[in-house]
């Protein structure tokens, strides 16, 4: 019996957002998924995240939408503050052009994974350790993380969406330098217990000091969550001490305020915590053979750019249309990457142009601030307004990349 006479069979790495939607999309196109996560468990929580029009439109179609909702506060305020106690209005994310759903990490995971029927087989605590292909599929050996144990599978494609170090391109595209390009920043994230000091609990704030800032997103019924970045020259010295460590030097030895201390306390005492560099993953091409990367592991747009999420969505959508549409799983993914790719390419560009918004220069800081005064001026208001529903940057967000 051939493949095209049977349901195809795929190994799925990674039960992220992507590796789950694309797990979905596979259902749709008729094949039979197979998910492995190298954690023991799945995750939940995280840190904010912004859906746009693609990443909607994506989750519409893979039936996942109408257990998303947005949590933006609409109710709330937005500060700039600095650490000597001085505060003024500021852009807060309902600021950003496009109406993004404002949600967490771990909305997009649970939806998707909820999505799942219950005969689809997860694996938990499992990671590939070795790959190798021919013209009929690929064999994969998994070993159990907890056990050692070993065992070699065949499947009819690969599927990495296994992160930003992916397992699955480091054994079939070769070592992470070639392809991760670090920007030289750090960024923090967690979720706050509850408000930030004086801070109402649906109320944004962002603290900016040359090459280094806090955000704090807040949520109309969730805890708050906080960003933390900063500008670094060494990447490899930022892990070798505990994070909240790195984050204090970051910030100086200068009293800190009571915002900033805060905030800095909140990141000692929690429990969950994203701590990494920003960098971005740079390929030629994103499919091998029978294996392909989706997600972070294909493209990291950085959390900079805002579109990690809805890009992991329209990447898992239209890989699935395209494997539903050609029997040759060749074509499918050459497809796939040819009409993936330009968006990708737009959405790296944003998520190193946005290193000003988020962590910005003295330079930056003074053009934000100076936009912020003319938003009180009844002229300029108007005019900053228009530009920032009908910039290039919130025509591209909103482009429907999911249907073809």
């Amino acid at each position: 019996m051939t493949t095209t006479e049977r349901q195809r069979r795929a190994l799925v790495v990674g039960l992220g957002i992507s590796g789950t939607s694309t797990a979905l999309a596979l259902l749709r196109a008729g094949w039979t998924p197979v998910l492995i996560e190298k954690a023991p468990q799945r995750r939940s929580g995280g840190y904010f995240v912004g859906l746009f029009g693609a990443g909607k439109t994506a989750a519409e179609r893979l039936g996942i939408l109408d257990s998303l909702h947005d949590r933006t506060a609409f109710d709330g305020r937005n500060y700039d503050v600095d650490r000597f106690g001085e505060w003024r209005a500021g852009f807060g994310f309902r600021d950003i052009p496009g109406d993004p759903w404002l949600m967490v990490r771990g909305d997009v995971e649970q939806a998707a994974f909820e999505a799942l029927p219950a005969g689809v087989e997860v694996r938990y605590s499992t990671v590939p350790t070795k790959i190798e292909q021919d013209a009929d599929g690929v064999d994969v050996t998994l070993t159990n993380a907890a056990d050692g144990s070993s065992v070699t599978e065949r499947f009819d494609l690969v599927v990495g969406a296994d992160g930003l170090r992916s397992t699955v391109r480091r054994l079939a595209f070769g070592p992470d330098e070639r392809y991760l390009h670090r920007l030289n920043y750090m960024i923090a994230a967690f979720q706050l217990p509850g408000g930030l000091g004086k801070l109402a609990l649906h109320d944004g704030l962002t603290l900016l000091e040359p090459d280094r800032s806090l955000w704090v997103f807040p949520f109309a019924d969730h805890a708050p969550t906080v960003l933390i970045g900063y500008q670094t020259d060494d990447v490899d010295a930022e892990f070798s001490e505990p994070p909240a460590a790195r984050v204090r030097k970051a910030f100086g030895p200068e009293p800190t305020g009571d915002v900033l201390g805060a905030a800095l306390e909140a990141l000692e005492a929690t429990d969950e915590l994203l701590f990494d560099s920003v960098e971005q993953v740079h390929m030629d091409h994103w499919h091998q053979g029978r294996v392909v990367l989706v997600g972070d592991s294909a493209w990291c747009v950085t959390l900079y750019a805002g579109m990690g999420v809805s890009a992991g969505l329209a990447g898992a959508d239209l890989l699935g249309t395209m494997l539903g549409r050609y029997d040759d799983i060749g074509r499918a993914l050459s497809e796939w990457e040819s009409q993936l790719r330009p968006h990708m390419g737009y959405y790296q560009q944003l998520g190193f142009q946005q290193t000003a918004v988020f962590t910005p220069n003295r330079k930056q800081i003074t053009v934000r601030r100076l936009m912020m005064r003319g938003m009180t001026m009844p002229v300029a208001s108007q005019v900053l307004r228009f530009v920032r529903t009908h910039n290039k940057s919130g025509r591209m967000k909103d482009l429907d990349i999911a249907r073809v």
